[in-house]
């Protein structure tokens, strides 16, 4: 705050309860920059004919598609989104997940709690000669390909949009998800959630994997059919790691809950408590950029919404 209050005039939203569209409104009467996270309505028209002046949203969470419309885009308002930092946590969160994955922490712990010791260690794994499947290379998947670098593993992307070159630059190797699928001893999704990539692993997919490989999914519950993972997972097959559902929270009787090889939290993969220093300080840098007229670091290209996070 302090930041924000030396590069300008700051107007804060003191309320306990989300905004709607009219105290939105209210807020920006005289704003040329507006600051939105999660729980903000869309900017639309009912808005904007009270903000002449809003040049820039800076939004500081992930996803902008809540936040933008056609009026906005219309009127050439410039946004930019915290989903890089946002995907440095996200990527951290799978990168724990695969270690501990790999390792059997969390049944080896189990059955140490139980008065086991020894009995499942053959079955632990190191990160090393092992192939790491990245479904997606947006932000967050090119951070955890970023901290993969630091292993001895081989690197398969799956990126419909992504180059072989690009792939090479960034330290992996871009192969069909088929591929992907079949060789992966961990598979790691970060792709957006569209239309497209709705259920994008299901009975089919599953059926690709390795008896013994792991899944992690810290993007979205709309790219995993649950109640055909569920049933592949009934199977003893491979673990998998879920940070997302839909909807959420799970159902308290979901398979989820009570599958041994499911490792299920509750969506912590992004910012959370001292994490959201990041996306907020990110967005202070970024409001400088713009008053600077230096470019905007996480400006989204508002054509290509249908394809993004």
């Amino acid at each position: 705050m302090e930041q924000l209050r030396e590069l300008g005039t700051v107007i804060i939203n003191t309320d306990d309860v989300r905004p709607s569209k009219q105290r939105v409104a209210e807020l920006l009467q005289a704003a040329e920059i507006a600051i939105t996270s999660w729980g903000c309505p869309t900017i639309d028209a009912e808005v904007l004919k009270h903000t002449p002046d809003l040049k820039l949203v800076m939004h500081a969470a992930g996803t902008v598609k809540g936040i933008v419309s056609p009026e906005l885009i219309e009127r050439g308002i410039r946004v930019s989104s915290a989903n890089d930092p946002l995907g440095v946590g996200v990527a951290e969160t799978a990168l724990g997940l695969t270690i501990a994955a790999v390792k059997r922490m969390w049944p080896l712990s189990q059955n140490t709690r139980n008065g086991g010791w020894e009995e499942d260690k053959h079955l632990i794994r190191e990160m090393y000669e092992l192939k790491i499947g990245v479904v997606g290379a947006g932000k967050a998947g090119r951070h955890y390909i970023r901290l993969l670098q630091g292993f001895d593993v081989e690197v398969l992307v799956y990126d419909p949009i992504l180059s072989a070159e690009e792939a090479r630059s960034i330290g992996a190797e871009k192969v069909e998800l088929e591929q992907l699928l079949v060789e992966s001893d961990v598979i790691s999704i970060h792709a957006p959630s569209i239309p497209e990539t709705d259920n994008m692993f299901n009975a089919r997919t599953f059926s690709l994997m390795k008896d013994d490989a792991i899944l992690i999914n810290t993007a979205r519950g709309t790219l995993i059919h649950e109640a055909e993972l569920a049933a592949e997972l009934a199977k003893g097959r491979f673990t998998a790691c879920i940070d997302v559902t839909e909807p959420e929270p799970p159902l308290p009787d979901h398979p989820f809950r009570k599958l041994d090889n499911v490792i299920l939290i509750p969506h912590i993969a992004g910012a959370v408590n001292n994490g959201k220093h990041r996306l907020a300080q990110y967005a202070v840098d970024e409001i400088r950029n713009y008053l600077r007229k230096e470019p905007l670091l996480g400006e989204v290209n508002l054509q290509s919404l249908h394809v993004i996070a």
